[in-house]
């Protein structure tokens, strides 16, 4: 834990008598059903009421997630806030069943948290919400509902559309990884409640979420359009109802690099946006570095905010950008070198449009024209080193060397730079193309190419060209007939370095980034109707600053024991003989035992994406997904397991989930389903 003081960078340990601690109490929401809650609070807080702040989120804050929320809660609650983790309906010792993601019941427990929060005695009714991932999510659609005591958010990790870029469709093309999120999702969902905390009535609960949970890819995959399954929850929808301020918080690195620029393009509120070198991370806590004082950044916006004072955290810009340097390919989270940028707002006068023509092989900039044409025919296997869609600071999740893949493809480079190079925004391919078949997908990738050949992935998109008129609606595609398509890329903060080369990429595959369309379409692209356009930073325009937060900084963890430390393992392996080629990652997280919940901890995933070369209906991956909880007289675990693979006009889906306990297996559930293929 932290003691307030006046260097917020300086950790030192506190008496234990200022902070309170209480591990569970009952949130009972207008149906009936209870959330658990922990709460961290400052001792004198039912004397001098505290502004609350609320994290909620699926992932169990007694166990999954216990050290993580002390780190930061603990942090707060030391400087003057009332903190509380509630677990999601259906999720830890909450009661309920969760049947999907972000549904309207679970926003609406959200809704009434907050107001249950407002008229606690230890609160004075003013409300700040944060979160990572899902936690951020839901902190943008909470204000999108308007709830009275909500004064301030700020969404960490955070995305705003559900389809375009969130664990179901991946910018573009259905994510083979991205299904892999509906196989741990349905995991995570069949976890027990603790019977210390629920009673006797834990084995019940365990049952009734075994016999509920619905194996969530199912859906996702049935609803192939961005229609109003998606719609639905998706804050890009909504933006003008969002009338609290907002600080979000975001990577490079992160699966959802665009929600930044996003929010100060479309947000009213006052709004600021931080766009680091994370992953899917809080960047006090993960990687890649280097890491940042979050907390300490997050404390003046609540203090402004939650408690009126003036301390100039508006004056800052409005934008800060980490504009990552030229650097080697390196898949592990270690620290990228890089500075900081701020920008006033967003769009800025500092980032123009470049265009850069094609040729082939060749990247030309400004509009001397394009010339030429190119066909693309991609091995199916392309892409196996782009890295993780979900990077979060784990064993080799970042992309490795390009080379590999760059050969594989048809690449346009420009001259060796003669200065340096900065990009910051939404960079896009536009292109003039043709497919041989009914079908087809593009993939776009930019690297950065070092004088030695060494490519190193700056950002990449993916679009079906079934979807190209909007992903509302489906567009066929008649063989030989031309079509205009732009291919939007990750947003970046990228500063290459003179001697190096820009490097565009094009594909038609991207596995297991991009499940393959059902045929092994060539692409025939009309160079002169192409074009890359780059967002471009002047190299004079200054804003740069030194370190805009101070050190990462953090409560301690609370008392524990490593029992097992965690360990995983990435392998890429070939069949010469059948031509396949599977990738294997293994991950066995730490074994801990906490000492207030007398709880031990544990947790397992793996992945297996497979594909024979040649053969893009021969892709499969298969998930699973396992948790442990032990304590003396009770000891139980859960298994979940997807496998996906198709045919020509098929998805077909097999699920698993299993639940033991004393090593005995006392729940089966079996799916085997085929869902039509429809754009893909």
């Amino acid at each position: 834990m932290l003691t307030p003081n006046d260097d917020l960078g300086h950790i030192v340990s506190p008496p234990l008598n200022e902070i309170e601690i209480i591990e569970h109490i009952w949130i009972t929401m207008s149906d009936g059903t209870r959330l658990s809650a922990k709460m961290w609070l400052p001792v004198n807080a039912s004397e001098e009421p505290a502004p609350a702040v609320l994290e909620i989120v699926p992932y169990r804050k007694r166990d999954s997630l216990a050290m993580r929320d002390h780190r930061n809660h603990a942090w707060f609650a030391a400087r003057g806030y009332a903190c509380i983790r509630p677990d999601m309906r259906g999720h830890g010792d909450s009661e309920g069943v969760m049947l999907d993601e972000y549904s309207p019941q679970e926003q609406q427990d959200t809704v009434e948290v907050i107001d249950w929060l407002s008229k606690q005695p230890w609160c004075d009714g003013n409300v700040g919400m944060m979160g990572l991932s899902w936690g951020g999510i839901a902190s943008l659609q909470t204000a999108v509902k308007q709830p009275p005591a909500l004064r301030a958010i700020i969404p960490v990790g955070a995305s705003v559309d559900r389809y375009y870029d969130d664990a179901g469709y991946l910018v573009g093309g259905y994510a083979g990884q991205g299904l892999g999120w509906g196989g741990i999702m349905f995991g995570y969902c069949i976890r027990p409640p603790d019977p210390a905390v629920v009673g006797d009535g834990w084995r019940d609960m365990w049952m009734k979420r075994l016999e509920s949970t619905p194996m969530f890819a199912e859906k996702w995959l049935t609803h192939q359009l961005r229609d109003e399954t998606w719609k639905q929850g998706s804050v890009c929808e909504a933006y003008d109802k969002i009338k609290v301020p907002v600080l979000g918080v975001s990577g490079w690195n992160d699966c959802w690099p665009n929600t930044m620029i996003r929010l100060l393009e479309n947000i009213d509120a006052p709004c600021r946006a931080v766009s680091g070198p994370w992953g899917h991370v809080y960047p006090n806590l993960g990687g890649p570095g280097p890491l940042a004082g979050y907390l300490q950044l997050a404390l003046e916006w609540w203090d402004h905010w939650l408690k009126g004072k003036e301390n100039g955290v508006m004056d800052a810009p409005a934008f800060l950008a980490y504009l990552q340097d030229s650097h080697a390919p390196d898949p592990n989270p270690t620290d990228r070198q890089g500075r900081w940028v701020g920008e006033p707002g967003w769009p800025t006068q500092n980032v123009t449009n470049c265009r850069y023509d094609l040729r082939p092989g060749v990247l030309l900039e400004g509009s001397s024209g394009g010339a030429g044409s190119v066909s693309i025919c991609s091995p199916v296997a392309l892409g196996l080193k782009s890295g993780e869609y979900m990077p979060i600071s784990g064993i080799a999740e970042l992309p490795q060397d390009q080379r590999g893949d760059d050969g594989r493809s048809v690449c346009f480079d420009s001259e060796p730079l003669s200065q340096p190079l900065d990009l910051l925004g939404t960079t896009k391919v536009h292109l003039r193309l043709s497919s041989d078949c009914s079908c087809g997908l593009i993939a776009a990738r930019i690297c950065d190419v070092a004088p030695d050949g060494a490519s190193t992935l700056i950002s990449y998109g993916i679009l079906n060209l079934k979807q190209r008129n909007g992903r509302e609606v489906l567009a066929e595609v008649t063989p030989g007939e031309s079509m205009d398509v732009t291919v939007r890329l990750n947003d970046t903060g990228w500063s290459m370095k003179p001697g190096h080369r820009l490097r565009l990429a094009l594909s038609t595959q991207l596995w297991p980034m991009a499940w393959p369309v059902a045929e092994r379409a060539v692409l025939d692209v009309e160079l002169a109707g192409c074009s890359l356009e780059l967002p471009v930073r002047d190299s004079n325009a200054g804003g740069e600053i030194g370190d805009p937060f101070g050190p990462a900084v953090s409560a301690d963890p609370p008392a524990h024991e490593n029992i097992k430390p965690s360990t995983g393992s990435r392998h890429i392996s070939q069949d010469v003989e059948t031509g396949q080629i599977v990738m294997d990652v293994q991950f066995a997280g730490d074994e801990i035992w906490f000492e207030e919940t007398d709880l031990t901890y544990g947790s397992s995933n793996s992945q297996k994406y497979s594909i024979v070369e040649g053969d893009p209906l021969s892709a499969c991956i298969e998930y699973k997904a396992g948790f442990s909880f032990a304590r003396d007289g009770w000891n139980v675990r859960t298994q979940s397991e997807l496998v996906t693979t198709c045919d020509a006009t098929n998805f077909i889906l097999k699920g698993r989930i299993m639940a033991f306990e004393d090593d005995i297996q006392i729940f089966a559930r079996d799916w085997d389903v085929k869902i039509p293929r429809t754009i893909f």
